[in-house]
Formats: C-alpha cells, structure tokens, sequence
C-alpha cells in the first residue's frame, strides 16, 4: 500500500505528465500552422509519450492499491514566436519536471517505499534523456540562427535526431 504523501505526490505527477502532453501537443500544432511538418510530427509523437507516461503512473498507482486521481489538463500556451522559444520553453519545462521525479523518488527513500523508488528509476532515466535532447535540439538551433536554409534542414531532419537520441 503507498503511503498518502506518496500516493499524492504520484497523483501531482499524473497531473504534470498530462499537462506535458497537452503542451507538446499545442507546439505541434503551433508547428504545423507555421508549415514546419518534421516538427509537428516530431512534436505529436512526443505528445503521445507524455501521455503514455501518464497512463504509467496511473497504473501503478492502482496496482499498488491506490487510487490514481486523473485531474483537469491545464491549457498550455498556444502562440510561439519561433522554433527557438518552443525548444527552450521544452527544456525548461522538461527540467522541472525532473525536478519534480526527484522529489517523489527522495519522498519514496524517507518513506521506504522501495517498489515505488524501483518504479521511478525509468522516470529519472527517461527524464535525463528528455533533457538531452531538448538541449541538443537548442544547439543545432541556435547554429542556425535565422538561416531559412538551415531552418528547412532542421525541419526535415528533427526525425533523426529524436531516432538517434534512442539508441
């Protein structure tokens, strides 16, 4: 059974993966109206991840006899002024939501809740990987700068780098 200050730090989580979805989900689209389609899809994808990560939370929490709380989703922010500020608001967002793993997996060591600790170490992975690419995705964009050239490249290649950054 998880303790309550577990179990609500795991439903905050819920909460917090579910509003990452539906932000990766509006840049996509934000991409699309711009006609950056490799972005778009780049970033739908990443929508159904954080989704997926959502639907993990929430079936642990219930296997371990809790009750996973599925909350309001949050509207994210719709309009972006480039690429640029799209990337660096995802590393900043990814960045806090590491922040927010590491309290739950340091709540879970005081508590002694070592299968919920066990549990979490995919989240802590997956989230330094999230930070990675959001960082190198912010490099090869800030070597662009405003080149249109290198702008249609990156659109084109943002496949890639998201295949590569999985192996």
């Amino acid at each position: 059974m998880i303790k309550q200050e577990v179990l609500n730090a795991l439903n905050k989580q819920i909460k917090l993966e579910g509003d990452s979805s539906q932000l990766y989900l509006a840049m996509a689209s934000w991409a699309e109206c711009k006609g950056l389609e490799g972005t778009a899809n780049f970033l739908y994808s990443h929508a159904d991840e954080e989704r997926t990560h959502m639907l993990k939370l929430i079936k642990f929490v219930n296997e371990r006899g809790g009750k996973a709380f599925v909350p309001q989703i949050e509207e994210p922010k719709q309009e972006f002024e480039s690429l640029k500020e799209v990337f660096t608001a995802i590393l900043k967002h990814e960045i806090f939501v590491s922040e927010s793993i590491n309290e739950i997996v340091f709540l879970t060591l005081e508590h002694k809740d070592f299968p919920t600790h066990n549990f979490l170490q995919w989240f802590v992975s997956e989230q330094i990987e999230e930070e990675r690419l959001a960082r190198n995705i912010l490099d090869k964009l800030e070597m662009i700068g405003n080149d249109k050239g290198g702008l249609y490249l990156f659109d084109r290649d943002i496949v890639t780098l998201d295949v590569s950054a999985e192996q």
